[in-house]
């Protein structure tokens, strides 16, 4: 297999990054159930990783417990997928034992890097501390190898969130960002000015969501955990567009803006690596 970058190095390169992020099974199906899950999810990062696309996996991403998604890679990827692409999120919602552990048993099993994030307050069980970078500076403390990963959310006051990634405590390397919309942009397009006013040098990997469908109870409930533009986006499925259509005009969106990177949730598992494919292929054509 061909040689490749590192996802911190492939951050400061001259390509743009796209990255998948996907969601373990949850904790609580049914062991033929979540067997059959963590097939798909297997197949999903294996065909996403060798294909070049970096892999991000969720840990308890919408407040429901969900599989060690860790102990999984290390026993089922084997070793024809590259750590390098494959990037594990560990959230501030375990015991401060069971994330230091996770942060070590990352680096043993040759992740080189963990994105870590607090978790929604508002729903499962409570941090083990109040704000991730104190997670991240412990980590850093015993795991100095690790390239750490941060979060900024666009859509929260501009300068307060620039001042974050540029203190010394925020400890990390790179970040990712909250979901965005193209319907949206005015919040992006003020963090990005700021971020380069104020000169950055962290490079920030956004998040857009591949909204399957403009059912409203759907985007109700995903309303509680992410900004969705609910009314917008009935409008845009209902005009004909399809949802691959819908993504790719957020990243395109995004790219104008003057955003190079960017990670698409919500890829239905067993066509992630084809529909990402279409996603891509419609913004190249629109460039």
């Amino acid at each position: 297999m061909t040689a490749l970058a590192s996802l911190l190095d492939a951050l400061h390169g001259d390509q743009p990054v796209i990255a998948a992020e996907l969601r373990p099974p949850r904790a609580e199906l049914a062991a033929s159930e979540g067997r059959d899950a963590w097939i798909d999810t297997y197949h999903a990062v294996r065909r996403l990783s060798r294909g070049g696309t970096y892999v991000f996996l969720t840990d308890s991403a919408v407040g429901t417990a969900e599989e060690d998604n860790l102990r999984h890679l290390v026993a089922n990827l084997g070793t024809d997928v590259p750590r390098d692409h494959v990037v594990p999120f560990l959230t501030c919602k375990h015991p401060l034992g069971y994330c230091l552990s996770y942060a070590e048993r990352a680096r043993q099993h040759g992740f080189p890097t963990l994105v870590v994030l607090g978790g929604d307050h508002a729903v499962g069980i409570p941090r083990c501390v109040d704000h991730a970078w104190e997670l991240r500076r412990m980590i850093r403390e015993h795991e100095v190898s690790l390239v750490l990963g941060g979060w900024a959310n666009p859509h929260a006051d501009a300068a307060s969130q620039v001042r974050y990634l540029l203190d010394p405590v925020f400890t990390a390397e790179f970040y990712l960002t909250q979901i965005v919309s193209h319907h949206n942009r005015a919040p992006v397009e003020r963090f990005i000015s700021e971020a380069n006013r104020a000169g950055v040098s962290a490079p920030g990997v956004f998040g857009v969501f591949y909204y399957r469908s403009a059912t409203r109870a759907t985007l109700d409930a995903l309303g509680q955990f992410l900004p969705v533009p609910v009314d917008a986006l009935r409008a845009e499925f209902a005009a004909g567009a399809t949802a691959q259509e819908v993504c790719a005009r957020t990243v395109r969106a995004l790219i104008d803006l003057g955003a190079r990177h960017f990670y698409i949730s919500n890829l239905p598992l067993s066509r992630a690596s084809r529909t990402l494919g279409e996603i891509m292929e419609l913004v190249r054509v629109t460039a």
